[in-house]
């Protein structure tokens, strides 16, 4: 149980009691409807909270009954007035004798990874260059302008079409690392205008959601290829991923698709992941189709608002057009296959398993890894051949991840924490390597266990 104590204050009159809390307690509740966190020793309870959390319930409730200390400063740019809304929900600290971190962690490591965060601040590598946005924002804009002269100036033969997919391909990958940039608050100091900006490029330049991408998005972050808590390892039975959930399907006899063939099927997934942002704006939008096809009708609506776009002006505009001749399929089939691809490469090949509550640093590069540093190799991925330094922190403008890679790799030495970096075609081919590895084992489990 808690345990009450008081503090005297200035006047000698007593304030409000104080309740301390073990770490065993706190650890119960977990629960939907219980839900307690700590943040710097002290305890919250945030289970009414977590449905108004801007940034969705799931993420804050993934933290609970744990030491969230590291996820809150890793995901805002101001604590200081986050904490305004925190102070409602204290119910009390940990007790003196308890360790500041739960579940046995290596005390030492989180301290000198907090250490290594304020280093970096003292050295503003979390204060954005407007220049660098500047310029990439401009060369997105470029690019959608060249495609709009080309069609008025040389109309809809086959080779305009090419030439406009391509364009069109790379003006689309490009606005989606830039919208993740200004999802992640790592371009201006104030939230609120990050999230402005972040609308207007998700939802004009890509014809997404910004909510739906962020109630996803950081799920993903805050538990990097935990089953059951992150989003983007939940593959609605399309593939079996890492080394236990294929041995469990096999051994459950589970069969929804052919999981030792899903290396070479791998490619599909990028078409439906692209088709569940474009088929609810075709239902949506689109007066000529027709509401009895079963594959538009399977997928939920989407606010109208949201889906007021496709993808930008131009693609907005050609769409009826498009959708004719195949030019906008084109760039959306490119575009698809280069998102996923190199967003996966960092994930897919790493540990995916149930929660095995380690520390921040630990979690983190256990589900991620870095592709070798080139001019290339940062514009192609926007940065996420960075993923480390990029999950470490978040809100970081991606322009100073090379600056901080060397501190991490530092302590990465230090504790004995395994910092992988491999080549661009390597990381490619390591994701066909992982899902076939992975097939393998559910159809031996499959056939003999």
């Amino acid at each position: 149980m808690g345990k009450g104590g008081e503090k005297g204050g200035e006047s000698g009159e007593p304030e409000a009691q104080i309740r301390f809390y073990t770490w065993e307690e706190i650890q119960k509740h977990n629960l939907r409807t219980d839900k307690w966190l700590v943040i710097e020793r002290k305890v919250y309870n945030v289970t009414k909270w977590a449905n108004r959390h801007p940034g969705g319930q799931r993420v804050i409730s993934h933290c609970a009954g744990e030491d969230a200390t590291d996820a809150f400063q890793a995901f805002h740019i101001n604590p200081t007035l986050v904490q305004k809304f925190l102070k409602p929900l204290l119910i009390g600290e940990l007790a003196p004798g308890e360790p500041s971190h739960d579940r046995d962690k290596n005390s030492q490591l989180v301290e000198d990874f907090r250490t290594l965060r304020k280093t970096a601040e003292d050295m503003n590598l979390f204060r954005a260059s407007p220049l660098f946005f500047s310029l990439y924002l401009g060369h997105i804009i470029v690019m959608e302008v060249l495609a709009w002269l080309m069609l008025s100036y040389f109309g809809t033969g086959w080779i305009t079409t090419l030439i406009l997919a391509c364009i069109l391909t790379t003006s689309q990958a490009q606005a989606g690392w830039l919208q993740h940039d200004f999802g992640h608050l790592s371009v201006f100091k104030k939230s609120s205008w990050n999230h402005i900006v972040h609308k207007f490029v998700i939802g004009h330049l890509k014809g997404a959601s910004a909510n739906w991408w962020n109630h996803r998005h950081f799920q993903h972050h805050a538990k990097p290829n935990i089953f059951k808590k992150d989003p983007d390892v939940n593959m609605l039975h399309v593939f079996v991923l890492g080394d236990t959930q294929p041995v469990e399907y096999g051994k459950k006899k589970l069969k929804y698709l052919p999981y030792n063939h899903q290396h070479e099927y791998f490619f599909l997934r990028d078409q439906l992941l692209k088709s569940q942002l474009i088929l609810p704006f075709v239902r949506t939008t689109i007066p000529c189709a027709s509401p009895k096809i079963g594959s538009v009708d399977s997928f939920p609506r989407t606010s109208p608002k949201s889906l007021a776009r496709l993808s930008s002006p131009l693609t907005a505009k050609m769409f009826p057009f498009a959708l004719q001749s195949s030019r906008l399929c084109s760039s959306l089939f490119l575009e698809s296959h280069w998102f996923v691809w190199v967003t996966q490469m960092n994930h897919i090949p790493m540990e995916i398993d149930s929660e095995k509550h380690r520390d921040w640093l630990s979690s983190q590069l256990a589900a991620t890894c870095n592709i070798e540093q080139s001019f290339f190799n940062d514009w192609f991925t926007g940065h996420l051949n960075f993923q480390i330094e990029h999950h470490l922190f978040p809100t970081m403008p991606r322009h100073n991840f090379w600056k901080v890679k060397p501190l991490v790799k530092s302590l990465c030495a230090k504790y004995g924490v395994q910092y992988e970096e491999k080549p661009l075609g390597k990381a490619f081919v390591d994701i066909v390597g992982s899902l076939k590895k992975s097939g393998d084992l559910w159809l031996d489990a499959y056939l003999h266990k």
